[in-house]
């Protein structure tokens, strides 16, 4: 009898390398590089609100959290409350009608339910219509399921919309619903009713589910304010949409949101999410119901966008004073620059992935690969604007001097 060891087994799915891109994983190792090397790092990565929630809205976390009430499971009470200031903002902000009970259900975190939605509502060996680029939990999640992606390519030249008109009617047919993201990640792009009226046109024609990521609904600039999907006459018999607390008001570490619309769909997902988790804690619930509550009666309350909308100015002017000719995002914390003209030679062809690293290791300055989006974001980087004014103009003489070949960091 072979005394020989048996083959050791992986404890490592298969599916675990087609979750997000492996390109994340670099930067972060970048980091942890700078960081060894003592570099003064401006980190303009991750899309990380660097705000705190207002003050009555902390105060009533500490409140909440204090209570002895509050520490039984979520899943015993009804989480009516945070669901019934979800609907009264929908219709406040938007003008949309949600029934709390039966077209919204909470999240931990819209990008839970994006990570879930797939699991709900499909069956492994269906298809869906994503973005490209598109934030990177799109496509995991279909991984996850066992949904095939159907990728719609977002360029410039159709200003970063699907061309709706391009996707033939077998991929309709095959496709059990389509994803859209606006104000998007990473593209910053905006689209208005029109669009939105042509897609549930197109969706429904086929009897495809349109999933809108509204996570920036309140970062639009120049006056903008970004719509919902539902505002379009009999969207919630053909769409659902994701919301957030996170970048809208500085709750990201809260991990909380909500998905309204389409109820068989919203609860698919609510009775997916009643096998997975015992929902959001109650004191987190309790703070954001005053969040949404300051937003519709505060008439001084300053929306997101106003800040970052500052920062995108102060940002965007100093990189054209440097020389780089990016362009001037409508919306979200995100500035998508088109690859710089560079003055010297690296040795090696320039990408969104060698400029990225470079920069970081030269200057200090955090980027994100475009191509960490999908394919069609190679050729673009981009910045987050998460930090201060002050930061954001040393973050663009840094990258003038990157660009120049001046290199900052020794």
């Amino acid at each position: 009898m072979s005394n020989a060891p048996e083959k050791a087994k992986s404890w490592r799915s298969r599916r675990l390398s087609e979750l997000g891109s492996s390109i994340f994983a670099e930067v972060a190792a970048w980091k942890r590089a700078a960081a060894a090397g003592g570099v003064d790092m401006i980190d303009l990565g991750i899309g990380s609100p660097d705000q705190p929630p207002a003050e009555a809205v902390r105060e009533a976390l500490a409140a909440a959290a204090l209570r002895k009430d509050t520490y039984a499971y979520p899943a015993t009470k009804s989480g009516m409350p945070f669901k019934e200031a979800a609907a009264a903002w929908m219709k406040f902000r938007f003008g949309v009608e949600a029934d709390p009970s039966d077209e919204i259900v909470t999240l931990l975190g819209s990008q839970d339910g994006l990570a879930h939605l797939a699991m709900a509502i499909c069956d492994p060996g269906d298809a869906a219509l994503l973005p490209d680029p598109g934030y990177p939990i799109y496509s995991a999640s279909l991984a996850l399921a066992g949904v095939e992606p159907i990728l719609m390519p977002l360029r410039a030249e159709n200003g970063y919309m699907p061309d709706l008109e391009a996707i033939d009617n077998e991929t309709w047919r095959r496709a059990k619903f389509i994803l859209v993201n606006y104000p998007n990640n990473p593209l910053s792009a905006v689209a208005d009713l029109a669009f939105f009226e042509k897609l549930l046109a197109k969706a429904r024609e086929h009897g495809v589910l349109v999933v809108h990521d509204l996570a920036y609904s309140e970062m639009g600039f120049d006056g903008s304010e970004p719509p919902s999907i539902l505002q379009v006459q009999g969207a919630k018999g053909q769409a659902v949409e994701f919301h957030s607390m996170s970048k809208s008001f500085n709750m990201a570490g809260c991990r909380l949101g909500f998905l309204v619309g389409n109820s068989e769909a919203v609860g698919a997902l609510r009775e997916l999410k009643a096998n997975i988790d015992y929902g959001a804690f109650d004191p987190v619930q309790e703070a954001a119901i005053v969040a949404l509550n300051e937003a519709m009666s505060n008439p001084a309350y300053e929306r997101a966008g106003e800040l970052y909308e500052r920062r995108r100015d102060a940002f965007v002017d100093a990189l054209h004073a440097e020389g780089w000719k990016v362009d001037k995002p409508s919306a979200t914390m995100f500035v998508w620059a088109r690859l710089p003209d560079m003055t010297w030679d690296l040795g090696q062809p320039w990408t969104s992935r060698t400029i990225s690293q470079e920069m970081l290791k030269t200057t200090g300055v955090v980027v994100v690969p475009g191509e960490a989006f999908g394919v069609e974001g190679q050729g673009y980087v981009r910045i987050a604007l998460v930090e201060s004014e002050e930061r954001l103009l040393e973050a663009a003489a840094r990258i003038g001097r990157f660009i120049r070949g001046e290199h900052v960091i020794k």
